[in-house]
């Protein structure tokens, strides 16, 4: 069995729900309202999107928050 390592990125929404992202696999994402209830989410979503396709392979190098205005 082959095990992977994944970076997530977790943000919380103007609901004030919790977003999980996973970057290296396309259309990976889920939400929750705690993080007691996100973690098996976010597992449980990338085991689904491991069974249709494999992820791209990236190295976490850092988180920056930019402002634009429009």
């Amino acid at each position: 069995m082959k095990k992977y390592r994944f970076s997530v990125l977790i943000e919380r929404d103007e609901d004030g729900y919790l977003v999980a992202t996973v970057p290296s696999l396309k259309s990976c994402y889920t939400q929750a309202k705690t993080m007691e209830e996100l973690t098996p989410r976010i597992r449980e979503v990338i085991e689904l999107c491991l069974q249709e396709e494999a992820p791209t392979p990236m190295v976490f190098e850092g988180v920056q928050q930019i402002e634009v205005a429009l």
